[in-house]
């Protein structure tokens, strides 16, 4: 709290002159003059007290016009009375949330840049940072920075061809105290899956051993850091590494960071800034979120940015724990100690807290009670060989990594060696080190992973594709440790973390991958060729395609889809009109003065490439019509013929079911129909909806829009501290 009895942060939104042209409720023509909103001379920012504008954080004035401020509630009243202003939002914080990925989506390896514009080709990392020294952002061979490239490096860090910028945002403080330079791991790990350069025998301590690579290692990284250890990301810092971003020429943004809980689109700034950069021809890229598997936790729901879903590889990391009996137990925990595997006495302390402080039991497996917070430190301090430790939660598929040797069970594991404990007169078991075997169940959407449907515009399906998010291996931060304990000292290059902010920058990297081919194609079009391209994954979940959206990205076959499903600004406005936004509301969120032409409409009318149906409730007949277009972006004269595949009790048809196209970039219409009655899921589980697809194929191209009908009477019942997570905690560590 700030002397000047300052009472919240907010964050302010206002138009700029040419949206205020002809505005009913201005009475005074404005300009914007030195980066200030002014209004017959008088900036908005004069009509607050003199402290007030010493008070002021940011002015958005490079892709966006409007300013960030530390204000008082009447000082916020006085602003919001004043023609102009669009609105005013509190300053709220959001969270963060590969040595096999890139094989298992089967991107091949390219060791030097060999994509046409691959080297022209700039992501944006919003993020917690970079670690400019990891052999992942080696510059070797890399040509100067694109002309196109406008961004600023950081006096704090040291660029070079590959981080070409770098820029830290805490508060408004102009490269003064914050730095770019990562601290925590989570923004190093994201950069360097998404498009670090290929290092050979990268591993955690031996452990996933292999070639650690991003999907384009040839593509430029620009950095925005927003996301602190102990703060998160500030909503007024996101918005400025947005600004900056989109005017210094990014491609691609990827923005691993989500809310607790959804938000109107008009009250998240992620969707603001998404929204602007899509104006100006840029993607961004973000994560379901950690929520899962609850209904409708997914919390990145605009249309305009693509939301990856997280999902298993065919790589499990697992560890041993053998009984003295002999009997082997699987644990799902990474363990990596250079001592473990001496066969140690098993102990029952009653306790693994602060109750244990003073005790010693020097190399010794402490059996932990389940249901207990475990104090590290307590531990560690006694000497322990290493813990035994419960896990509860529904989250089957991620390890974890401590700061000590841990092997984490099941409850049904925990009993078979409490068993053993009690019927055994001298218990003793070792911990082996940990290991990688086959998963041959992968792909399959991790339990954590945040499940539609879209709460905000339900017929939109969210999340849009799926991508590897479980024990994923990638550079690493040497300023924060592989755990997030303060007793963990280790210092590694590389860390094995999960978490759909895992699965992100693999879908950012997939649409870089795109984009090095095709520069000119539009956001829309990228998300088109990636969702429609994708491979469908198995109906192993209820939530079908609220888990998983079209299933598995694969970035070979996005670079030639035959046909995309493009979307202009004005189709995200229509969509908003049809959610009943006022003239107001829309000014928002595109920063013109807009409005529109028709007061509501269906939300499914979007050229989204994907369909999501709601319907009333199971047994209740319904029908509807949606329209779609399609691009050619294949073969001039290319003939497509509609494939259908329909769920029990659910009819689809396309009208006309057969496109020709004559020309290149041709655009040609046709009519979904989709009627029937959404049958009740069966008691002993099956998929809450019904799941049905369409297939434009020419022989070579197979052009496949998913299609989900669903009961609207969903609700998400999660509550917001169930999902609450500080930067490492939701993406495969322990938060102590």
């Amino acid at each position: 709290m700030d002397v000047m009895t300052i009472t919240r942060s907010v964050l302010l939104l206002l138009l700029v002159a040419s949206v205020l042209h002809g505005h009913p409720d201005v009475a005074k023509a404005t300009a914007v003059t030195g980066g200030r909103l002014t209004d017959g001379g008088d900036s908005h920012e004069a009509k607050c007290s003199s402290s007030a504008r010493d008070r002021v954080v940011y002015h958005y004035t490079r892709s966006l016009h409007g300013f960030a401020a530390r204000l008082t509630e009447e000082e916020k009243n006085n602003l919001a009375a004043l023609p102009g202003v669009l609105s005013i939002h509190e300053r709220v914080v959001y969270r963060p949330q590969t040595t096999r990925s890139w094989d298992f989506l089967g991107l091949p390896l390219h060791e030097h840049p060999s994509l046409p514009f691959e080297q022209d080709v700039i992501i944006g990392v919003i993020d917690t940072g970079i670690t400019p020294g990891s052999e992942s952002f080696s510059d070797d061979g890399l040509a100067p920075p694109p002309a196109k490239w406008k961004g600023r490096c950081s006096k704090r860090i040291n660029c070079n061809n590959k981080i070409i910028g770098a820029w830290a945002y805490d508060g408004g403080y102009p490269d003064g105290p914050a730095s770019p330079i990562d601290d925590v791991g989570h923004g190093t790990h994201v950069a360097s899956t998404a498009a670090g350069r290929a290092v050979g025998s990268a591993s955690l301590y031996g452990v996933a051993n292999g070639t650690a690579r991003g999907a384009v290692p040839g593509t430029r990284l620009a950095i925005y850091k927003v996301c602190w250890y102990n703060s998160g990301c500030a909503s007024d810092d996101i918005l400025a590494a947005f600004d900056d971003a989109i005017a210094d020429g990014v491609d691609v943004i990827t923005a691993p960071i989500s809310l607790e809980t959804v938000s109107e689109y008009a009250d998240d700034v992620l969707a603001i800034g998404a929204f602007h950069a899509v104006r100006r021809g840029v993607l961004t890229s973000v994560p379901a979120g950690n929520c899962g598997p609850k209904l409708g936790t997914v919390s990145n729901v605009a249309p305009w940015m693509i939301t990856a879903a997280g999902t298993t590889t065919d790589r499990r990391i697992v560890s041993r724990l053998v009984l003295g009996n002999g009997k082997r137990i699987l644990a799902h925990s990474i363990n990596t100690f250079p001592d473990i595997g001496k066969q140690s006495l098993l102990v029952a302390p009653g306790s693994c807290n602060e109750t244990l402080e003073g005790a010693m039991y020097k190399g010794d497996i402490l059996l932990c009670p389940p249901q207990q917070e475990i104090v590290p430190y307590v531990v560690i301090r006694s000497g322990a060989a290493g813990i035994i430790l419960v896990d509860t939660s529904e989250d089957k598929d991620k390890s974890f990594t401590f700061p000590l040797p841990v092997v984490l069970v099941w409850p049904a594991q925990f009993q078979d060696i409490l068993r053993y404990y009690n019927e055994s007169r001298y218990p003793v078991a070792t911990i082996l080190n940990s290991e990688t075997v086959y998963n041959a169940e992968a792909p399959s959407v991790a339990g954590f992973s945040s499940r539609g449907p879209n709460l905000i515009a339900p017929g939109v399906l969210k999340p849009d594709i799926s991508a590897p998010g479980v024990e994923i291996l990638a550079a690493w931060s040497p300023l924060s440790a592989p755990s997030t304990s303060y007793e963990d000292v280790r210092v590694v290059p590389y860390n094995i973390i999960s978490g759909t902010s895992m699965a992100c920058p693999h879908v950012t990297g997939a649409a870089a991958y795109v984009k090095s081919v095709h520069p000119q194609w539009s956001p829309a079009a990228i998300i088109s060729s990636l969702v429609t391209t994708a491979t469908p994954l198995q109906s192993n979940v209820h939530e079908a395609e609220f888990a998983y959206g079209a299933g598995q990205a694969n970035p070979t076959r996005a670079v030639d889809p035959g046909l995309v499903y493009n979307a202009s600004e004005a189709d995200y406005v229509n969509l908003l009109c049809a959610q009943g936004y006022n003239t107001t509301q829309l000014a928002t969120m595109t920063g013109t003065s807009t409005t529109c032409s028709w007061p509501t409409g269906y939300m499914a009318d979007l050229n989204y490439p994907s369909i999501a149906v709601p319907v009333i409730n199971y047994g209740v007949d319904f029908a509807v019509e949606i329209p779609r277009k399609v691009t050619n972006v294949g073969p001039v004269n290319s003939v497509y013929r509609a494939k259908i595949s329909s769920a029990q009790g659910i009819t689809v048809s396309v009208e006309p079911d057969k496109l020709a196209f004559t020309a290149e970039r041709q655009e040609l219409s046709f009519t979904v129909s989709v009627m029937g009655s959404l049958q009740t899921p069966a008691a002993d589980g099956g998929s809450l909806g019904a799941s049905a697809s369409i297939i434009w194929s020419d022989g070579k191209h197979q052009v496949r829009s998913p299609i989900y009908v669903f009961p609207k009477q969903f609700r998400s019942y999660v509550e917001p501290a169930e999902c609450r997570c500080r930067p490492g905690k939701c993406d495969g560590q322990l938060d102590y």
